[in-house]
């Protein structure tokens, strides 16, 4: 018997398997396939709190400020646990107005951001080409978010993969596991090649797959749903293009070690369709060209699609929803951001009896 069988080894599940780990619980991570090869490997690694908080979002940015909060202290600790570099950025974010219109809706989000506390500069076109020469000379203002930083999600992955087995925890990749009920309550998880484990507390973890694992109870309906999204990888060469991430209303551009840019996303209700569009991937780099003209003579190093767990209000489930077990899924575009203070969360309810925040409950769904 083990204090923790998690399902799903995306950063969720790893960070918070590393985090009772070091509590002293043992935790065994069940993972479909590879650790970190779904959401967690297709994200941009942005832990942009601040310019993306919407009218609609005020407690989920106040759990996203939280996160970020967290995240300095977090990326420390995992790359002297796991020995690897995550690359956790601090240059901040741009996010750029190339129209009229683009202004005036860049102009609003920057009156709400500021009245809810998200610390940003306006700056005028010509400022905005000062910090990052090589966007376009249309562009007609941004806004700059200092705390708004990066990191490297597929480090991500491999540094909390280490820091888990490290810290003693097991790990089952490419074995799908079903949930297993005995006397009202889950007691564990049956793997599919027959080993039943015993645990005092199963954790669902399993991104857009949460609500298809086998064995949740009748009573459980799941509304987490899988959101498409296309993304694309550019090589340049020479001096970097750009030093920090920038946000257009089409697109955003993440800068990566050795003249690596990534460029996304879609957003599409397409279920678990993994093919590119061409609509969607010229749409990628239509917007990415009208931002970043130099980009034209970059090469194209990467194509592919992800799939985020998103809910109804597009806001984390996090908590128990049946005896036995607890759902930390439905983070949608926010799994990075919000991995140190979802694994926190789980850790104290377990450790601790402390109640996640009412906010986030899946109870709010009933």
């Amino acid at each position: 018997m083990v204090d923790s069988a998690i399902i799903g080894g995306g950063v969720i599940g790893l960070a918070i398997g590393w985090r009772l780990a070091l509590r002293g619980q043992s935790v065994v991570v069940i993972e479909r396939a590879k650790t970190g090869s779904g959401a967690s490997h297709a994200a941009a690694g942005m832990l942009a709190a601040g310019v993306e908080v919407e009218p609609t979002e005020t407690n989920l940015w106040q759990l996203n400020r939280a996160s970020q909060q967290l995240w300095p202290e977090f990326a420390a600790e995992l790359e002297s646990a796991s020995g690897m570099i995550i690359n956790y950025r601090r240059e901040g974010t741009l996010a750029l107005a190339l129209t009229p219109d683009d202004l005036r809706r860049l102009t609003q989000s920057y009156d709400f951001q500021l009245s809810h506390g998200v610390e940003l500069n306006w700056l005028s076109a010509s400022q905005c080409r000062e910090m990052e020469p090589a966007v376009s000379s249309r562009i007609r203002g941004g806004v700059f978010s200092p705390h708004d930083h990066q990191v490297d999600n597929r480090l991500l992955v491999a540094a909390l993969r280490r820091a888990f087995l490290a810290a003693g925890g097991r790990l089952v990749e490419d074995c799908d596991a079903r949930l297993v009920q005995s006397h009202q309550r889950i007691s564990g998880v049956a793997l599919a090649e027959g080993e039943v484990i015993t645990a005092a507390q199963t954790i669902l973890a399993a991104g857009a797959w949460s609500a298809q694992v086998v064995g949740l109870p009748d009573s459980i309906r799941l509304p987490i749903r899988p959101l498409k999204g296309q993304m694309l990888a550019v090589e340049t060469e020479g001096a970097p293009l750009i030093e920090r991430v920038i946000w257009s209303p089409t697109v955003y551009l993440v800068p990566r070690q050795g003249g690596r840019i990534l460029v996304g996303a879609t957003v599409e209700e397409a279920g678990f369709d993994p093919r590119l569009s061409f609509g969607g991937i010229f749409g990628l780099m239509e917007g990415a060209w009208r931002v970043l003209p130099a980009l034209e003579e970059a090469k194209i190093s990467e194509f592919w699609t992800g799939f985020r767990p998103s809910s109804p209000d597009d806001a984390p489930l996090i908590g128990e929803i049946y005896p036995g077990l607890i759902l930390a899924s439905g983070h949608h575009r926010n799994g990075i951001l919000l991995t140190p203070i979802t694994a926190k969360i789980v850790g104290d309810l377990i450790m601790e009896a402390t109640a996640p925040p009412p906010s986030f409950l899946p109870s709010r769904f009933d």
